[in-house]
């Protein structure tokens, strides 16, 4: 996947696993993107929940701890596994239901106009060298298809949700992540 192609606001060379949660931005501006965390159950991997969770079919039975999450509706853009695959959920041109609550440069629900990745993981788990790599080829892409988007335009959900959310956590390289934009 070192080639990724954008159309429509989809990447063609990723899983596609389109979720419901989602509706048209208000302004059709990407000017954010939100790193996040995500892992179901809790420090688990490679499982099928966080699909589930985002098309809105999640057995909550499945595990105790996803009691908290009947009818949640919830998508992101993108998922990058622990193994670097990508996986799409809701077109780049439309609002996805990431951040919340949230505030960015004074602009409050960043979901209007940001992109939210997550990554599979946790905040205290380091992330792979897989997750990096597809990461940065995913960010330039975004970068060439949506020109208001820069490196200065980066967050984690944690810095636009504070006191609310950590994620994508301490485990995460922001220096790494940057350095790889500027070596790109």
């Amino acid at each position: 996947m070192a080639n990724m192609t954008l159309q429509k606001g989809w990447i063609q060379e990723c899983r596609q696993c389109v979720s419901p949660h989602f509706n048209a931005r208000p302004d059709g501006e990407v000017s954010l993107l939100v790193i996040h965390n995500i892992s179901l159950p809790a420090g688990r991997f490679g499982l099928p929940y966080i699909d589930q969770l985002f098309q809105g079919c999640l057995d909550t039975q499945a595990d105790e701890s996803f009691c908290e999450l009947e009818g949640l509706e919830v998508s992101a853009h993108f998922l990058i596994r622990r193994d670097g695959e990508l996986v799409q959920y809701v077109s780049c041109d439309d609002r996805a239901w990431h951040a919340g609550v949230s505030e960015f440069a004074g602009r409050t629900g960043c979901n209007d106009f940001a992109i939210g990745i997550e990554l599979e993981g946790t905040d205290s788990q380091a992330y792979t060298d897989a997750q990096y790599d597809r990461l940065t080829q995913l960010t330039l892409v975004l970068f060439d298809a949506y020109p208001m988007l820069n490196r200065n335009l980066i967050v984690g959900h944690s810095d636009i949700a504070p006191g609310r959310k950590t994620d994508p956590g301490e485990s995460f390289d922001w220096d790494r992540y940057r350095a790889s934009l500027d070596e790109a």
